[in-house]
């Protein structure tokens, strides 16, 4: 979790042109007093997480400016707090972690307006939809029939490259099957070249995590479920340059999506 705070909390200093202008997390990087030298000497790094967050940042005020009174979920929130963005004074806004993630979040930000909740969640356990009370495609019958319920924004950063294969299908089948048409799924994507080499990473190898999903095909995210749609896909190669996008160019035959990249999919019911 201190990887992406320290990134958001001082890297606008090595990036202003990704500057996201983080207060919250400079703020609670102070009050926490956290050595995080190491991991702002990991400029790809810095730049990886300032560079997603700017993206998640214009795609949700997209989205709640089409849909202001929505409502909106992190998964896996670890310490960001992307509603201080996002307020729009009537959508819904929903922080969910791990427990013990949790144990550590509430109180050091607690949630600061009725419309924003915390709660403890296991994406990996089936039924986390529901648990989360989101909103569900499922109207109650009756007469006259119910408006159909608002689309969700859903927030996945920095969590599903460290699940197995199998858990982000099921994950991303349980928001196709469960989130209203129309909702969106923003989340950031390795390559599955990049899978088992976490111990080479700056960062992440001294932590003792591993990546264990990536992707090798940006298409094969939406075959996973029929509602499904692909409607953006950006590569952090786009940060570099004419140079970055053309070694991404030579290489993708043999990456087959980008090394690292931000997606963003919806659903959609068939006619």
């Amino acid at each position: 979790m201190l990887i992406p705070l320290a990134a958001r909390a001082r890297g606008d200093h090595y990036f202003p042109w990704l500057a996201c202008g983080d207060a919250v997390a400079a703020e609670l990087l102070e009050r926490m007093g956290a050595d995080v030298e190491a991991y702002l000497n990991d400029l790809p790094t810095v730049l990886n997480v300032l560079w997603r967050t700017r993206f998640i940042r214009d795609t949700a005020q997209g989205f709640f400016l089409m849909h202001p009174g929505a409502q909106g979920v992190n998964l896996g929130c670890g310490m960001s707090h992307h509603f201080q963005w996002l307020d729009t004074g009537a959508n819904h806004w929903l922080d969910a972690d791990l427990p013990e993630v949790m144990a550590l979040r509430r109180p050091l930000l607690p949630a600061q307006c009725p419309r924003a909740r915390l709660a403890e969640v296991d994406i990996t356990q089936p039924g986390w939809w529901g648990r989360l009370g989101l909103p569900t495609r499922d109207a109650t019958a009756g007469e006259p029939p119910p408006p159909p319920p608002q689309p969700v924004l859903v927030l996945c950063e920095g969590v599903l490259m460290y699940l197995e294969p199998a858990q982000v299908e099921a994950v991303l089948t349980e928001f196709a099957q469960c989130a209203p048409e129309g909702s969106r799924l923003v989340l950031d994507v390795l390559t599955h070249r990049a899978v088992g080499t976490a111990a080479r990473h700056a960062s992440v190898g001294p932590t003792g995590a591993e990546f264990r999903w990536g992707v090798t095909r940006l298409s094969d995210l939406a075959a996973v479920h029929p509602r499904l749609e692909l409607l953006h896909e950006h590569s952090v190669a786009e940060c570099y340059g004419w140079a970055g996008l053309a070694l991404e160019t030579l290489w993708w035959p043999w990456l087959g999506a980008p090394l690292y990249g931000m997606v963003t999919l919806g659903v959609h019911d068939s006619p």
